[in-house]
């Protein structure tokens, strides 16, 4: 992002969420590698050398590998009310 606000924040979720759900469309695995970013000084050499003047938010890996296991879910009725 060009700055480092709570706003661009929320925009990077609402494009990582865009994200995920094509890589899942297409039958990628994705992960998060947010340990540099917890580091100030570690975020400033992540960013894009030829831009260089824009804040790193977020890293993904995507790839493609072997199927996990599914996660167990409790039935919809279980956890949702829908009233007329």
């Amino acid at each position: 992002t060009s700055r480092d606000r709570p706003v661009d924040w929320l925009r990077t979720g609402q494009a990582v969420e865009r994200v995920l759900l094509r890589a899942t469309l297409e039958g990628l695995a994705a992960s998060f590698v947010t340990q540099a970013l917890e580091w100030h000084d570690l975020r400033w050499p992540l960013r894009d050398p030829m831009a260089g003047m824009a804040y790193v938010q977020m890293v993904l890996r995507l790839g493609y590998g072997p199927s996990g296991t599914q996660t167990p879910r409790r039935p919809v009725q279980d956890v949702l009310d829908i009233e007329p």
